[in-house]
């Protein structure tokens, strides 16, 4: 608030209520996370406070590093030119730096209530053996039994096979991607539903030519005027109808009274006579161009292109061409320059954070390949949902960009808590054990945060814009492949592949299977 009230950030609908959705998800990530871990070494510890200590500090880690990438995503958007890519950053940053401050801090006070806050599943301490199996000869942690146990003992079983399909699938929905229409929305596609604006738009645009609504607007030196209008009468897609490239008519004299009432008083061209134009300011005059196609379309935007070399060939005209058509070619244009900076900024950010973490260099790039392959076979089912299935006009541009640091920063975080808790394994076992060990570790927990994480974006399919649909439905389903696919059986399955090579420099133990 206090940002916000002195100009340091800018706080719009759309930042809010992503912050909404992003904290309440993130924040229930890092619960999930602390809480079974918690549960876990109950079984470890007779007393709650060792159990807790021990817990939160294998979670710490994790949690910092899954709070750091989000939050270093989140805040590469301040190299945008977009101001609503550049006040989402900041906003939703500051959400994941509380969010994970309160579940690093709040959250293990109120876990020491009690055992009996797990009812009706009390865990019991259970004392292990030297070995790290307990005297009755199980975990007694739910480590080495269970669904999930039996899950990782089939990924690391069958590697080759799970990561060669699982790869092959992702990879024929990433090919997809290219039919995604990502150039814009019109302004009546924009809506799930018809407001009024979008019903007046229409009876508009039925009973008038189509760019009259919002026509062009071109600021030029005064005595070039004639020379810019003949300049802008050559372009295809501007109306050769009468009046259509003029100067601006004066709305002041016309309100007053002042304009002339006689239609004989127009030129040739249609034009309002000199008394009922704008007077020149400071040698400057404002030109209104008429398109003959609608203004939100993607054909205003090749006029815009064309009408602005055909000016800029004007010797001594200095013009200027603006109006609406021209502000969507400029954000369609910001919005390309936003991804192609953010996106690979992104990348290297998210590259370090985890090399740090891991200590792995393979490993790490292994990681972040699959989240990139997730991200793009994303992409591409909902190039085929927009496409076949919701009928959507397109997308805004902004979606690729918004949908990658999202998927980035929050698929990662899967990733890193099953990577993680791989290395504590196989630090103090061999590989082949460590790695189920730890899939079997986290499978439980880290499926259900992605199963919250995906039905809270999935509100935003409630909200009746289509731009905040796409994101919602892309994020919801991109947390399920990710959480389901990528990290339950590829990214498992090619760190088992790959072996000790994977965790360069880091020495570990390997067996004969896993040789």
């Amino acid at each position: 608030y206090p940002l916000a009230k002195h100009g340091v950030l800018t706080l719009n609908g759309q930042s809010q209520g992503i912050l909404s959705v992003l904290v309440i998800g993130a924040g229930t990530d890092y619960a999930l996370l602390l809480i079974s871990r918690y549960r876990e070494e109950l079984h470890h510890h007779e007393r709650r406070w060792p159990a807790l200590m021990a817990a939160w500090r294998g979670v710490v880690r994790p949690i910092a590093a899954s709070a750091s990438t989000v939050i270093a995503g989140l805040l590469c958007l301040l190299l945008g030119e977009l101001n609503s890519d550049r006040s989402l950053g900041p906003v939703c940053a500051i959400g994941i730096a509380c969010t994970a401050l309160v579940m690093l801090s709040v959250l293990p006070l109120l876990l020491l209530l009690g055992r009996w806050i797990f009812w009706p599943r009390i865990p019991r301490f259970v004392d292990r053996a030297p070995d790290g199996a307990t005297a009755s000869g199980g975990d007694g942690d739910g480590v080495s039994s269970g669904l999930w146990k039996r899950i990782a003992d089939v990924v690391i079983r069958r590697s080759r096979p799970i990561w060669v399909v699982s790869g092959l699938v992702l990879f024929a929905l990433a090919s997809e991607t290219a039919t995604l229409r990502a150039d814009g929305l019109p302004q009546t596609q924009g809506f799930t539903r018809a407001p009024d604006a979008v019903l007046g738009e229409r009876i508009l645009d039925a009973h008038f030519p189509g760019g009259a609504d919002a026509p062009l607007l071109v600021v030029a030196n005064a005595d070039r005027a004639p020379q810019v209008m003949a300049a802008i009468r050559t372009v295809p897609g501007v109306s050769s109808a009468p009046g259509s490239v003029c100067v601006a008519p004066d709305y002041t004299k016309l309100a007053s009274g002042m304009a002339s009432s006689h239609e004989a008083a127009r030129n040739s061209a249609g034009c309002a006579p000199p008394s009922d134009q704008v007077d020149p300011v400071d040698g400057r005059t404002l030109l209104q161009v008429a398109m003959a196609v609608p203004y939100d379309s993607p054909q205003a935007s090749n006029v815009v292109r064309e009408v602005r070399r055909a000016v800029s060939g004007v010797a001594g005209a200095d013009a200027l061409v603006g109006g609406q058509a021209a502000l969507t070619l400029d954000t369609l244009d910001a919005a390309a320059h936003d991804r192609d900076v953010i996106i690979p900024v992104v990348l290297v950010v998210t590259t370090l954070i985890i090399g740090l973490v891991l200590r792995a260099l393979l490993a790490t790039l292994v990681l972040l390949a699959t989240v990139v392959v997730s991200f793009t076979a994303t992409l591409g089912v909902c190039a085929l949902v927009f496409n076949h299935v919701f009928h959507f006009a397109g997308a805004d541009p902004a979606f690729p960009l918004f949908a990658f640091i999202f998927l980035v920063a929050l698929g990662v975080d899967y990733n890193i808590f099953l990577m993680t808790r791989v290395r504590e394994e196989i630090l103090r076992d061999e590989l082949t054990r460590g790695i189920a060990r730890g899939l079997a570790a986290t499978g439980g927990v880290i499926t259900s945060a992605g199963v919250v994480l995906a039905a809270t974006f999935a509100v935003l399919g409630v909200v009746p814009l289509v731009d905040l649909v796409e994101i919602g439905f892309a994020v919801a389903f991109g947390v399920l492949l990710d959480t389901l696919v990528v990290r339950t059986a590829l990214l498992p399955a090619l760190v088992a592949e790959l072996g000790p090579r994977a965790w360069w420099p880091t020495q570990v133990r390997c067996s004969r299977r896993g040789a």
